[in-house]
């Protein structure tokens, strides 16, 4: 037949080649902005569904940080005295628990989005970095409620926005330092979860070592005295203050506890040059995290 094509690739030649793309593959992250309509399904989802057929819905948000904050209050605060060292102890525990809540929530979450949403995976291509993404976004709403609840307190107590700007920004940078330290680790260990469900008991450990392992409890001043007291070098100080987590809390022991308090404790050494490295540390985590997923990304349909 005249003019018919008498070869696949007489078809193939006259589209530019730009115009196809290979099945199964993403660009990472930056398809996430892509289809975030999905993305805004996704969350609208984990938001609705966390609390359903629940009688107190909502509340649990606000009854499990409260119920937490309890315990350490009672345990630390009033039966090792720490409610007489730290002044103002209630207001710097709470602010810094709801920092480890949200990173907690973040982590655990993203670390199982891949492993809890096997059907889609497996059935369906789409950017899988979406679901660590929205998994993260859940947690940070969920985190909005114990935030309020801290302001309450804290605006009682005398803290004024309006006067303490850098109070606001403390606490800005804290949210994100600690909200892309969580993703990076979630992308990391959610890639290998799918593999090995070991990671999830390893994500389980690390957690319980985030509690203990940042001035959530106590304060940073104990962690100098003891360093000093046995003859440690002072890196290893600068090493624990250079943890994410570490920072976030301090920085929200900056916005929310010292504008309440007249307290003679010194502000954490390089507070300001800690935001800015930590804030490349959780980046440079976010990075890393997302190379590892898209090298295992491949697999995870067959691996689920």
């Amino acid at each position: 037949m005249s003019g018919a094509v008498t070869d696949t690739r007489d078809l193939f030649a006259v589209v530019p080649r730009s115009s196809f793309d290979t099945p199964g593959t993403s660009r990472g992250l930056i398809d996430v902005v892509r289809w975030r309509y999905l993305l805004y399904l996704l969350v609208r989802t984990g938001v609705t569904t966390r609390y359903r057929n629940s009688v107190l819905g909502w509340t649990w948000s606000y009854v499990r940080p409260g119920a937490q904050f309890l315990v350490f209050w009672v345990v630390l605060g009033l039966f090792l005295s720490l409610n007489r060292n730290i002044e103002s102890y209630p207001v710097y525990l709470f602010s810094g628990i709801v920092v480890i809540n949200l990173f907690s929530e973040a982590f655990k979450n993203a670390t199982t989005s891949i492993v809890n949403n096997a059907p889609l995976v497996r059935k369906v291509f789409l950017p899988r970095q979406l679901f660590a993404v929205s998994a993260v976004l859940v947690a940070f709403i969920h985190f909005l409620p114990q935030l309020a609840l801290l302001l309450i307190v804290c605006l009682f107590l005398g803290w004024i926005p309006g006067i303490t700007v850098l109070s606001v920004l403390a606490a800005l940078a804290g949210i994100v330092i600690v909200t892309l330290f969580a993703l990076g680790l979630g992308l990391f260990f959610g890639a290998i979860n799918v593999r090995f469900r070991d990671a999830e008991n390893i994500v389980e450990l690390l957690l319980l070592l985030a509690t203990w392992a940042s001035p959530v409890l106590y304060a940073w001043t104990m962690v100098q005295e003891a360093v000093r007291t046995l003859g440690w070098p002072d890196w290893i100080l600068e090493l624990y203050m250079l943890n994410p987590i570490t920072q976030g809390v301090e920085l929200f022991h900056y916005a929310f506890w010292r504008p309440v308090t007249d307290t003679s404790m010194p502000l954490p050494p390089g507070l300001g040059w800690n935001t800015l490295w930590t804030f490349l540390i959780a980046l440079g985590t976010l990075l890393i995290g997302q190379l590892v997923f898209r090298r295992l990304e491949g697999r995870f349909a067959q691996d689920l």
